[in-house]
């Protein structure tokens, strides 16, 4: 007889009360996580694209988490395989209540400018691999402040971290029981089976200093342990972040340089750190740079640069006319 292929499902709890879940982008394994916090409301951090919401809700279904007992849905950030299953969650999870940056929550109500833009980044890549983002109804969406909570159980809450750089709409979400701190892209991107830390650098939000104090603002919180999106739990998380800070300069400096004598970006990055990844799997590499390519991360040290250069211009013709 015939009917759907069945849905893999991958799900594993990585500590206690924190289930990974493994969203299959695009076929994918340990690419793209979501994580289940298990409790009195339970919550889901991170829903993955649109073309994953199929495997999302198997495995929440395989979880036990039925379609009324769902209580909340975290973003990190609204990019599409962070947000982009946020609508079809919602209606399929129709008590959970969504959170989300209050720079980001307009647009998961109204996703017609966030959907066009990524159209223009991904291009075909969009539908084939990401899909698109469905609209939440407004009165579903809460907006999250630095330092606010979501309550999980009654010795449990998520804190609100406001971390931009890699996004402006972006935050951590700490979780008092585990201690893990939910990074989303802030630390950047260290797939387990191509081993790297690379930084996280798009267009059109990045800005270097932002991106260094969140990391800073994530150290001062001592997690017990950092999870990211893309992908999995990290131990020893002083250790990351300062890894994550120190590659991040390397990657800016390298783009300063070649920006300030007009050549390429992506080039001379490519030139710069191509070392990093000369034992990798070419597989794994081509995943790499799906989600964190290093001409997306040119762009976005090339936007930062453009714009910071237009601000010192402003500033020293204000201080020249201050002067006269």
């Amino acid at each position: 007889m015939g009917g759907r292929e069945p849905v893999t499902v991958s799900t594993r709890e990585i500590v206690p009360g924190v289930i990974e879940i493994d969203t299959l982008l695009g076929g994918w394994e340990r690419v793209t996580a979501g994580y289940l916090l298990p409790g009195d409301e339970p919550v889901l951090v991170e829903t993955g694209s649109q073309s994953s919401v199929p495997t999302l809700l198997a495995s929440l279904a395989s979880l036990g988490v039925g379609p009324g007992e769902l209580a909340g849905v975290a973003v990190t950030h609204i990019h599409l395989d962070h947000a982009g299953g946020v609508g079809d969650v919602a209606r399929a999870f129709p008590a959970a209540t969504v959170y989300v940056h209050e720079k980001g929550a307009r647009h998961l109500v109204d996703p017609a400018r966030l959907v066009d833009s990524a159209a223009r980044v991904y291009g075909p890549l969009l539908d084939s691999l990401y899909g698109r983002l469905d609209p939440t109804p407004a009165e579903r969406v809460r907006v999250l402040l630095d330092g606010e909570t979501v309550r999980i159980a009654p010795d449990r809450v998520l804190t609100a971290v406001d971390s931009p750089g890699h996004a402006k709409h972006h935050l951590g979400l700490h979780d008092s029981q585990s201690g893990v701190l939910f990074a989303g892209d802030a630390v950047g991107v260290r797939l387990p089976d191509a081993g790297v830390l690379r930084p996280s650098t798009p267009p059109p939000d990045f800005d270097l200093e932002l991106a260094r104090h969140s990391l800073h603002r994530f150290a001062e919180r001592r997690p017990s342990a950092l999870a990211l999106a893309h992908y999995g739990l990290l131990d020893q998380p002083d250790a990351v972040l300062a890894e994550a800070e120190e590659t991040l300069l390397r990657w800016a400096a390298v783009a300063e340089q070649a920006w300030s004598e007009n050549r390429d970006i992506a080039a001379a990055l490519e030139e710069a750190f191509a070392g990093d990844f000369a034992h990798s799997d070419p597989a794994q590499l081509k995943k790499l740079e799906t989600l964190s390519g290093v001409h997306s991360n040119a762009a976005g040290f090339r936007r930062w640069l453009d714009t910071r250069g237009r601000g010192e211009a402003a500033r020293m013709d204000s201080h020249e006319h201050g002067q006269r």
